[in-house]
């Protein structure tokens, strides 16, 4: 019986949420910067990490707070966007090179993935970002600079999941199509992006906390994930079979 993945030569991998659990920590240096924006365009919110996380998942930055700031009714001046995305960046990338580490529940099955597939990032997130995140965990081999793609650096003008320009980039990039690749998201907006592109989506839950993993396996199934799985090593098991049937 065919799964769909016979014929898959890239892994197409979200990051953040997905390769390493830098979405928390992240939240924890992107917060006083958006709270702190939010301040001086003198609006009167402001929010906890876990609160920014549920508004912002599988966006950047600039989608974030350009958002928070038309939900106010104000449009955020360029070169004021322009310079606290580049405060976010530097303020979140230094926090991760910090925080994180190597994780062998993803370096041992994606050093074994490798060995048969091409494997490419694709990001809402800054290079910068990614670049800091790869050398933290110990993926950046695997992971090589000209296979990383963001939403924010890589496109002529930045955007952010679910808009599927980062993973037509990619895919026109790496001259893959189809069921030739596969995406692996963690985020309702990254299967969007993904499935928009035209590319089949797994959905991974490796980093979701047990409390929200029902819930979220359900919307990334919605959202259009073919399967969704616990562990890069049961996405590894996932492929296989669908090798051992080609």
């Amino acid at each position: 019986m065919s799964t769909g993945f016979e014929r898959v030569e890239i892994l197409l991998c979200d990051a953040d949420g997905n390769l390493f659990p830098s979405e928390e920590p992240a939240f924890d240096a992107s917060t006083e910067v958006t709270n702190r924006v939010l301040a001086e365009l003198g609006i009167d919110r402001s929010f906890t990490p876990d609160e920014l996380r549920g508004v912002a998942v599988g966006k950047n930055f600039r989608a974030t707070i350009t958002d928070l700031a038309a939900e106010h009714g104000i449009t955020l001046d360029p070169d004021v966007l322009e310079r606290e995305v580049l405060e976010e960046k530097r303020a979140v990338s230094a926090h991760l090179a910090e925080v994180l580490g190597p994780d062998p529940a993803v370096l041992e099955p994606l050093t074994e993935l490798a060995q048969r597939y091409r494997l490419a990032a694709v990001s809402s997130s800054a290079l910068t970002r990614l670049d800091a995140c790869f050398e933290a965990t110990g993926l950046a081999g695997l992971f090589p600079a000209s296979d990383r793609y963001s939403a924010e650096d890589s496109l002529p003008a930045p955007t952010s999941k679910p808009d599927p320009a980062i993973y037509q980039l990619a895919g026109a990039r790496l001259g893959v199509e189809g069921d030739r690749a596969v995406a692996i998201e963690d985020a309702v907006a990254g299967v969007r992006s993904a499935v928009a592109a035209g590319f089949p989506c797994v959905g991974n839950v490796l980093f979701v906390g047990p409390d929200e993993r029902d819930e979220r396996i359900a919307a990334l199934t919605d959202a259009g994930a073919v399967a969704v799985v616990g562990s890069w090593w049961e996405l590894s098991e996932l492929l296989t079979g669908a090798a051992a049937t080609a």
